[in-house]
């Protein structure tokens, strides 16, 4: 294993200029190229590409493409998360989501990073931060979520917020930077007929 690529897993500076993370990434982008280029009643075959290219992913997870990440290989997705359309995944870092997460569309895991300093930026040094999503979470239609983030179970996160710190458990967080406006009550309980 090349010197840059065992920097990237141990969370370090690194620069992406490395065989082997090139060979690992031109691998996830032939599997998505095929799975994106899958037909609708492809479903068998997208679950089994999908499960070749991340390194975790539960039952009934659905990812509908086109869905982008560098690696996959640090992405973990738990059972019934549901993916709406041109999720991306810069997953440099590891991506951890829960089971029963709805993520919608054009939401953003943006795990990579840059120095302030504009000299090691100016020679390509990057680094990396995890994301981690609890269960049973919902991020609306464009968020993005940045390096380093948590997201507590249960949490609601409104359309087009960007998420730059830790959100608790069971709240409904929304804004540029992305606020907690308030915890999920009673209120919100809606009666659902099976």
């Amino acid at each position: 294993m090349g010197e840059m690529k065992e920097r990237m897993l141990r969370g370090e500076l690194y620069i992406a200029d490395d065989d082997d993370l090139a060979a690992d990434f031109k691998r996830a982008q032939e599997i998505l190229e095929r799975y994106n280029g899958s037909a609708f009643g492809e479903q068998a075959l997208r679950d089994r590409l999908l499960r070749e290219l991340i390194a975790h992913c539960g039952e009934d997870v659905h990812v509908r493409p086109p869905f982008h990440l560098e690696y996959g290989t640090r992405v973990s997705i738990g059972a019934r998360t549901f993916f709406n359309y041109g999720c991306l995944m810069l997953d440099v870092a590891p991506v951890t989501i829960g089971a029963a997460c709805q993520v919608a569309s054009r939401v953003q895991f943006v795990t990579a990073t840059h120095p302030i300093d504009p000299e090691p930026r100016r020679l390509g040094w990057e680094s990396a931060k995890p994301i981690v999503v609890g269960d049973n979470v919902w991020l609306s239609a464009g968020v993005i979520l940045c390096p380093g983030v948590t997201i507590g179970d249960d949490t609601v996160v409104g359309a087009g917020a960007v998420v730059t710190r830790d959100l608790p458990a069971g709240v409904v967080a929304m804004g540029v930077p992305a606020r907690v406006v308030r915890e999920i009550g009673p209120g919100d309980a809606v009666a659902v007929r099976a």
